[in-house]
């Protein structure tokens, strides 16, 4: 994997999620990895798009002009640094997010973020199918419990493997930040 020709995309790594009222989520250590795969790709001087949710829901913490709308310490843009903003679930849809990537000429995303059971499970799927050679990072993107469709909770560690096995081998391929760090080069 060449790091000149792969986008590290991250994903909604917003203040937003940290609001309490997304309740219980898992990989704690996630914003850790990120920031593990940014330092990697900044000393690369390799390709980084962060994309970020403008909510255009007036009760969102994702909403702008509010504190949940800037990104997390660990996944801060630097100059240089592309941003994309959002305003569904999808980074594809009605952003320049494809435009950018194939004016880039960069085949391959590494993507990382939250929440894997919503923005980056769909734009993971979009990415595979668009035809992008895609690696979703597992312990650097995590969710927050759900109520299933029957009504039972589950723990965001059941819908974060639920949705890594929606998309591995079909959309993406789901690795570790370790599997990536050591395999990606100048």
């Amino acid at each position: 994997m060449r790091g000149s020709e792969t986008v590290l995309l991250l994903i909604d790594l917003q203040r937003a999620v940290d609001d309490a009222s997304w309740g219980p989520r898992n990989n704690l250590e996630a914003e850790l990895n990120v920031a593990r795969l940014l330092t990697a790709w900044r000393s690369g001087s390799w390709p980084i798009i962060h994309v970020r949710h403008d909510s255009m829901v007036p009760h969102s913490t994702y909403r702008p002009g509010q504190i949940g709308n800037e990104f997390k310490p660990e996944a801060r843009p630097i100059a240089g640094e592309k941003v994309v903003a959002k305003h569904t679930n999808s980074a594809f849809i009605g952003t320049e997010l494809e435009a950018l990537l194939r004016a880039q000429g960069c085949p391959s995303l590494v993507v990382v973020g939250v929440s894997s059971s919503n923005s980056v499970e769909a734009t993971v799927r979009m990415a595979g199918n668009l035809g992008f050679e895609t690696y979703l990072v597992a312990d650097a993107s995590f969710t927050f419990d759900k109520i299933d469709w029957h009504g039972r909770n589950r723990t965001a560690d059941e819908v974060h493997a639920m949705s890594l096995a929606n998309l591995d081998g079909e959309y993406c391929r789901v690795v570790a930040t370790e599997w990536i760090l050591q395999r990606v080069k100048v």
